[in-house]
């Protein structure tokens, strides 16, 4: 990322590697129970409901859609496929994020002056280099969102590895990599966005000294980060989280789950979830970049420490 200055200590690929994924980890703990939402609002719709109790339900906006969840499951449901939420910013975050500037300086063959399409293909690279490892924890995280409690208390699934199981054995190894394709659309997209809008937001912060390298800034390229990824990025999102989330048969592909969605619900159907979807990938830009910039300067003064007492 931009931002340092000559005398600072940039630090090394692995410091981002793992400070990206600890960021993002802390990111999806505060911001979780809106992407819960975002994807309840997401599937809402796409089909008729098989039990009285589901028909009954219905959530109407983002804290409405929370109410109704800690009403009807308990609170520790806006937290479903934590685990693997955790499990996917890990294994994602630290490959998408802590990769980026490496990808960067690797098109511009190491020069420090990356141009837009340098930026662009750097982001869609560890985007797509990031669901490939991903993939599986994406998918039983979205499950678990997904999954409504019954009257009688039956769940789709009884934990995070019997998710892996039980999909591995139903639906073959293929299942756990379902979706994939739009996924690895989306987070281009995603990362170009949100990469790139950060990178050059915070850029012309600096070069027109509007504020220094410190928290404030970090905050406001976040935000703006975070608002065009929502408006770019909803529609691959809604597409990727209803194929994901279909029946072994419920759609032939992504392009007919993207079809179906436009012949039976309609445009507005590829922006349901917005708001939650803003909400989410706003603060949880604030929070991951604040975190990700702070937790790299951390680390490289302790790296820096530990090499100096020797």
């Amino acid at each position: 990322m931009v931002g340092m200055k000559p005398t600072d200590r940039a630090p090394s690929a692995t410091i981002k590697f793992f400070g990206a994924g600890t960021a993002a980890c802390i990111a999806d703990l505060i911001t979780f129970p809106l992407d819960t939402a975002k994807v309840r609002l997401q599937i809402q719709g796409e089909a008729k409901a098989a039990t009285a109790d589901v028909q009954m339900m219905r959530y109407r906006g983002v804290f409405g859609t929370i109410t109704t969840m800690v009403r009807t499951e308990g609170p520790r449901s806006l937290y479903n496929g934590l685990v693997a939420g955790l499990q996917r910013q890990m294994s994602f975050a630290s490959v998408r994020i802590g990769l980026y500037d490496s990808m960067k300086q690797f098109y511009t063959l190491g020069s420090d002056n990356a141009s837009i399409v340098s930026r662009l293909m750097a982001g869609c690279t560890t985007g797509a280099m990031a669901v490939a490892f991903a993939q599986p924890t994406d998918v039983v995280k979205v499950r678990f969102q997904a999954q409504v409690r019954l009257a009688d208390g039956e769940r789709r699934y009884n934990g995070t590895m019997d998710a892996y199981r039980t999909i591995a054995r139903d639906e073959g190894v293929r299942g756990l990599w379902k979706g994939c394709m739009p996924n690895i659309m989306r987070n281009a997209i995603v990362n170009c966005a949100e990469l790139v809008t950060y990178d050059i937001i915070k850029e012309l912060i600096l070069k027109y000294d509007l504020m220094t390298d410190n928290l404030p800034c970090h905050f406001t390229a976040a935000f703006g980060a975070g608002f065009c990824t929502t408006i770019v990025a909803s529609p691959v999102d809604v597409v990727k989280t209803r194929f994901m989330n279909s029946t072994a048969g419920q759609y032939s592909s992504a392009v007919n789950c993207a079809v179906t969605m436009l012949t039976k619900e309609g445009p507005t159907a590829f922006y349901k979830g917005f708001v939650p979807s803003f909400l989410r990938l706003g603060s949880w830009n604030i929070v991951m970049f604040v975190s990700y910039e702070q937790i790299k300067r951390a680390m490289t003064r302790a790296q820096q420490s530990w090499e100096c007492s020797f």
